[in-house]
């Protein structure tokens, strides 16, 4: 398991390890200064199975984007701190003092993994 503090990693494998699904077959890490600065603007759409995780991050918005997303913000230990459903463009989400990295996934993402606050994650190494 790759965490979010540690190797540059390009893509991973986001899995649920409390429910046993798969959050997302494909997430990108940005991890650099400027990777967590662009995020998703500029890009038409995310995929179901995308997903990006910015660390180091506790809030983001959805500036400059046009399409809806849901949010992850993990803290120690991988486990979820709160789950944010369908925060659509031009937008700021919460502030989470404790997440040590933010998830973005696309609109439906969270209910198609059952993934809620008080979940585990794990991260494969693609």
């Amino acid at each position: 398991m790759a965490t979010g503090g540690r190797a540059a990693v390009k893509q991973v494998r986001l899995l649920n390890r409390t429910r046993g699904t798969v959050i997302a077959e494909r997430a990108e890490v940005a991890n650099t200064w400027f990777s967590r600065l662009r995020g998703l603007i500029g890009r038409p759409t995310l995929e179901q199975g995308e997903g990006l995780i910015i660390v180091p991050c506790n809030s983001v918005h959805t500036f400059f984007m046009g399409f809806p997303i849901e949010l992850l913000f993990v803290g120690e230990g991988e486990r979820i701190l709160r789950a944010t459903s369908a925060i659509g463009p031009w937008r700021i989400g919460p502030i989470v003092p404790a997440a040590r990295y933010v998830v973005e996934l696309p609109a439906g993402a969270l209910a198609a993994s059952g993934t809620v606050a008080g979940d585990v994650l794990e991260w494969e190494t693609r």
